[in-house]
């Protein structure tokens, strides 16, 4: 989990945050790994999801109806949460009593747990019944302040005017949202049943134990991001960040190395695209189809080991395959050339790549490097090489697999999101080795 961690938050927006679900079990220990990699200061909350409302009597200890979501910035300076939108019953909270034309209000208290001499003095209402704030306490505000407020007609003293004074607040002052409370309840978010019925509409054969609603993610996504966002879900199970996150106008990425993406994800996507999924958040985010997704599937490994334990070339790989993979490698963009064999791929305007199988001569260097001229720079990948004394001032020659085996991992079943795309190195003069040398760069 540590590697997965680390490399999330190399891929995180400065201004990002990332939003971890987990249960009771392992929750404190993922909190103290997060604090190591995101550091303390930028840990925002633990928020507690209500995934089950029954008890299960069955339970040997304890029934366990909630699950977790930690949530942590890449930096806490520069990112905050969006509000959520202010529900009817919210609203509902505010009455016009006093008729202000200014339309409903709520008040709330005009006292401050923290005190303040500035802010102690006694306030008489219009019944005539003087308040002074409980002990240990102050007002809110000053005493001048005290008198605009009242002159503006934003201190409520009860229908008779008996009352200790509160502040209005008005509707208008709040409309934009509501900030978020760390208890997130079933009624509100979803739960377990509400998810599996979910899945069930695109695949009622496998349905995950734990997934999660629709209306869940839509809360994550409402406060972690904007339309035109990118959202990354690196586990995506059956699908449901993304089917959100595309409902939502969010861009999406998303990652899964078992079948479910067969299985689960793109049949689900389908049906969101084609405006065939009726559930979830649909008629709340209004939505009635659109859009599109590329799928890609990760190729196989590019090097694998021979009976002796020497790196080879993977005989998956075809020539092409083998020349765009060792491009990326490489940190070249793969344009093949229609006219030339050696061009491969480019890195600037003159440098270019050519990636063969072959054993190159000396005579097929010579001819190669004439071809190239003097105005461009290539770097030639090729299992083996022959070449006598005397330089190629255009040519850089690499073996490969040599060259590539500190690029990635090879040879695993499950690469655990450890594959990396490291920088280009910069290119050296170095004298032309001797026949079976490693490489040349001249």
């Amino acid at each position: 989990m540590r590697d997965r961690m680390e490399l999330l938050h190399k891929l995180l927006a400065k201004d990002g945050s990332i939003w971890i679900s987990i249960d009771d079990n392992e929750q404190a220990y993922l909190k103290i790994m997060i604090d190591e990699i995101f550091g303390r200061n930028n840990f925002v909350a633990n928020v507690i999801w209500e995934k089950k409302f029954s008890p299960q009597n069955d339970a040997k200890w304890l029934s366990d109806n909630h699950d977790f979501i930690i949530v942590y910035a890449k930096n806490k300076d520069v990112w905050r949460p969006n509000l959520l939108p202010r529900s009817e019953e919210m609203d509902a909270r505010y009455k016009n009593i006093d008729n202000d034309p200014r339309g409903v209000w709520s008040s709330s208290d005009l006292t401050a747990r923290t005190y303040n001499k500035n802010c102690d003095y006694p306030i008489t209402v219009p019944s005539g019944k003087i308040y002074n704030p409980p002990a240990s306490r102050a007002w809110t505000v000053s005493k001048e302040k005290f008198q605009e407020l009242v002159t503006d007609n934003r201190i409520w003293f009860g229908p008779d005017g008996n009352n200790m004074p509160r502040i209005k607040r008005f509707l208008t002052d709040v409309k934009e949202g509501s900030v978020s409370l760390t208890i997130w309840k079933h009624t509100e978010v979803g739960h377990n049943q509400d998810a599996k019925k979910e899945v069930k509409e695109f695949n009622s054969k496998s349905v995950f134990e734990t997934p999660k609603p629709e209306r869940l993610i839509e809360r994550i996504l409402t406060l972690g991001s904007n339309p035109g966002d990118i959202v990354l879900d690196s586990f995506a199970g059956s699908g449901t960040t993304g089917a959100v996150a595309h409902k939502m106008g969010r861009r999406w990425i998303m990652i899964e190395l078992d079948e479910h993406c067969h299985t689960h994800i793109i049949p689900r996507l389908k049906k969101v695209i084609d405006g065939e999924d009726s559930g979830g958040i649909t008629e709340a985010a209004g939505w009635k189809g659109g859009g599109g997704f590329r799928y890609y599937r990760l190729a196989p490994s590019l090097l694998q080991k021979d009976k002796w334990d020497n790196w080879i070339i993977n005989k998956e790989y075809n020539p092409e395959m083998l020349a765009e993979a060792v491009c990326k490698l490489g940190g070249f963009t793969y344009a093949p050339s229609d006219t030339l064999y050696w061009m491969h791929g480019t890195s600037t305007e003159n440098d270019y790549i050519y990636v063969t199988t072959a054993q190159l001569t000396h005579d097929q260097l010579a001819l190669l490097s004439d071809e190239v001229g003097n105005n461009r720079t290539l770097l030639v990948m090729c299992t083996a090489f022959r070449s006598r004394a005397g330089g190629f001032p255009n040519l850089t020659i690499k073996k490969i697999p040599t060259s590539v085996l500190s690029k990635c991992e090879w040879g695993h079943d499950d690469y655990s999101l450890q594959i990396e795309n490291l920088p280009i190195a910069k290119k050296s003069v170095k004298k032309q080795p001797g026949l079976f040398e490693e490489e040349a760069e001249s």
